[in-house]
């Protein structure tokens, strides 16, 4: 049997592409004007922008304990062997969560065959993890190797963000609160980093045309081999920056592919509307 892959839904990738390539997935929880949602399931990204634009602060909370315990302890009885890609633990609690319930459940099963990564990736930077280990899979291609790319990815993706407003990942405690005030002023734009699991912010512009173009320097300067990569880019409600940010690596790095997903729900309600985030593997030493 090829190998099971399960992954939450801070990974953004499109809502089909779950059950085309058989990827098990556990939806973060979103609550949005006082209702809870299932992130993907029951709920879309421009849903969670239009309400933030209307004044609402969205909150998000992990995946059910209760979902990890049903999926996990299936696998087991059917002789499964998997590989659950996870959400940075720096972002969630989800990571931790699913390793205390993968513990109990090998407690009754202890011939359980799965493994939990701890990406350090948010977004489509986890999604591509997501996406590469589904096509191996796929293939029939053994676990230890596929886990060996998964970890490979996990450790190499270089994951450079652009918000509209900082305020809206402070008030998720995602960044300082210092760094959002230092972001609206002056019309200056945060280019953010993926450090360890955590967003940092690195960089601050003014104006968004350098800020894109900014972007595209710091990919030239961490990436290498962009014709042989898969460059990714998700964003939050904002098609026009796409399709200029778009244009622009592909006339500057000429990427194998740039593939395009929208911000999900869970990790939007921390961006907030605007956002721009891009995905690449960086250089590997010689």
């Amino acid at each position: 049997m090829p190998v099971k892959i399960l992954a939450d839904s801070a990974c953004d990738l499109p809502k089909d592409f779950y059950s085309k390539h058989n990827v098990t997935l556990f939806p973060l929880k979103v609550q949005v004007q006082g209702q809870e949602y299932e992130d993907v399931q029951t709920i879309d990204p421009k849903t969670v922008y239009d309400a933030i634009r209307a004044g609402d602060v969205p909150k998000t909370s992990q995946v059910s304990p209760l979902l990890f315990e049903e999926v996990f302890t299936k696998m087991a009885e059917n002789n499964e062997d998997g590989i659950y890609i996870a959400f940075s633990s720096a972002l969630s609690g989800t990571y931790q969560t699913s390793v205390m319930i993968l513990d109990q459940v090998k407690e009754k099963y202890p011939n359980l065959n799965l493994t939990i990564v701890d990406t350090k990736c948010a977004s489509l930077g986890f999604g591509l993890v997501v996406k590469e280990a589904a096509r191996l899979s796929a293939e029939n291609v053994s676990k230890e190797e596929i886990l060996n790319d998964v970890l490979f990815r996990s450790q190499h993706m270089e994951q450079l963000f652009t918000v509209e407003d900082l305020d809206y990942l402070a008030k998720g405690g995602r960044v300082s609160k210092a760094s959002a005030f230092l972001g609206g002023l002056l019309n200056i734009k945060p280019i953010l980093n993926v450090e360890d699991g955590k967003l940092v912010p690195i960089e601050k512009i003014r104006g968004k045309k350098k800020v894109y173009r900014r972007i595209v320097e710091l990919m030239q300067e961490r990436g290498e081999n962009f014709s042989d990569q898969i460059i990714g880019i998700s964003h939050a409600d904002t098609e026009e920056t796409l399709e200029e940010v778009k244009t622009l690596i592909a006339e500057e790095l000429h990427p194998k592919d740039i593939f395009v997903s929208s911000i999900g729900s869970a990790v939007g309600a921390h961006t907030g509307p605007g956002a721009i985030a891009i995905f690449f593997l960086n250089k590997q030493p010689s």
